[in-house]
Protein backbone atom coordinates (compact mmCIF):
# COMPACT_ATOMS: atom_id res chain seq x y z
CA UNK A 1 0.00 0.00 0.00
CA UNK A 2 1.52 3.69 -0.87
CA UNK A 3 1.86 5.86 1.68
CA UNK A 4 1.36 9.65 0.79
CA UNK A 5 4.36 11.55 0.54
CA UNK A 6 5.12 14.82 3.03
CA UNK A 7 5.76 17.98 2.15
CA UNK A 8 9.21 17.89 3.59
CA UNK A 9 9.88 14.74 1.02
CA UNK A 10 7.84 16.75 -2.00
CA UNK A 11 10.03 19.63 -1.00
CA UNK A 12 12.99 17.41 -0.68
CA UNK A 13 12.71 15.73 -4.46
CA UNK A 14 12.27 19.25 -6.07
CA UNK A 15 15.20 20.51 -4.84
CA UNK A 16 17.36 17.35 -5.75
CA UNK A 17 15.53 17.46 -8.55
CA UNK A 18 17.07 21.19 -9.57
CA UNK A 19 20.15 19.68 -8.33
CA UNK A 20 20.77 17.25 -10.05
CA UNK A 21 22.76 19.26 -12.41
CA UNK A 22 26.75 19.84 -12.35
CA UNK A 23 26.27 23.05 -13.76
CA UNK A 24 23.40 24.15 -11.26
CA UNK A 25 25.51 22.32 -8.21
CA UNK A 26 28.41 24.88 -9.58
CA UNK A 27 26.11 27.74 -9.85
CA UNK A 28 25.04 27.33 -5.93
CA UNK A 29 28.73 26.91 -4.91
CA UNK A 30 29.50 30.53 -6.78
CA UNK A 31 26.12 31.71 -5.54
CA UNK A 32 27.56 30.73 -1.48
CA UNK A 33 30.31 33.36 -2.29
CA UNK A 34 28.83 36.16 -3.30
CA UNK A 35 26.02 37.46 -4.91
CA UNK A 36 26.39 37.44 -9.12
CA UNK A 37 24.89 38.55 -11.92
CA UNK A 38 23.99 36.46 -14.93
CA UNK A 39 26.83 37.97 -16.71
CA UNK A 40 29.17 37.25 -13.69
CA UNK A 41 28.08 33.37 -13.90
CA UNK A 42 28.72 32.82 -17.66
CA UNK A 43 32.28 34.21 -17.01
CA UNK A 44 32.76 31.38 -14.91
CA UNK A 45 30.94 28.53 -16.33
CA UNK A 46 31.31 27.35 -20.02
CA UNK A 47 27.90 27.88 -20.82
CA UNK A 48 26.30 30.32 -23.04
CA UNK A 49 24.09 33.18 -21.12
CA UNK A 50 20.72 31.45 -22.53
CA UNK A 51 21.95 28.04 -20.79
CA UNK A 52 22.92 29.87 -17.24
CA UNK A 53 19.76 31.84 -17.17
CA UNK A 54 17.83 28.13 -18.06
CA UNK A 55 19.61 27.18 -14.96
CA UNK A 56 18.89 30.07 -12.72
CA UNK A 57 15.05 29.82 -13.57
CA UNK A 58 15.00 26.01 -12.44
CA UNK A 59 17.10 27.09 -9.12
CA UNK A 60 14.73 29.72 -8.60
CA UNK A 61 11.41 27.99 -9.18
CA UNK A 62 12.75 24.76 -6.58
CA UNK A 63 13.57 27.73 -4.40
CA UNK A 64 16.99 28.11 -3.88
CA UNK A 65 17.89 31.02 -4.93
CA UNK A 66 16.41 34.80 -5.78
CA UNK A 67 16.81 37.20 -7.88
CA UNK A 68 17.05 41.39 -8.00
CA UNK A 69 16.52 43.19 -11.21
CA UNK A 70 19.76 46.11 -11.68
CA UNK A 71 18.57 47.85 -14.25
CA UNK A 72 18.57 45.53 -17.32
CA UNK A 73 20.54 43.14 -15.23
CA UNK A 74 19.25 40.54 -13.07
CA UNK A 75 21.75 39.24 -10.16
CA UNK A 76 20.80 36.08 -7.85
CA UNK A 77 21.64 35.34 -4.18
CA UNK A 78 20.87 32.60 -2.33
CA UNK A 79 17.56 31.67 -0.57
CA UNK A 80 18.94 31.77 3.24
CA UNK A 81 15.84 29.94 4.52
CA UNK A 82 15.82 27.20 1.74
CA UNK A 83 19.64 26.16 2.40
CA UNK A 84 19.10 26.01 6.09
CA UNK A 85 16.04 23.87 5.68
CA UNK A 86 18.12 21.52 3.50
CA UNK A 87 21.24 21.22 5.80
CA UNK A 88 18.74 20.12 8.50
CA UNK A 89 16.95 17.28 6.25
CA UNK A 90 19.94 16.26 4.72
CA UNK A 91 21.79 16.03 8.60
CA UNK A 92 18.73 13.62 9.82
CA UNK A 93 19.50 11.83 6.80
CA UNK A 94 23.32 11.51 7.23
CA UNK A 95 23.31 11.01 10.85
CA UNK A 96 19.56 9.50 12.14
CA UNK A 97 19.31 9.26 15.49
CA UNK A 98 19.33 5.15 15.51
CA UNK A 99 21.63 3.50 13.45
CA UNK A 100 20.96 0.30 11.59
CA UNK A 101 20.89 -2.74 13.76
Amino acid sequence: KAIALSTDEERAADIFRALGNPARVRIISELARRQACVSDLVDVLPLAQSTVSQHLKVLKEAGLIRGTLEGPTACYCLEPEAIQWLARFTADICCPPAGCG
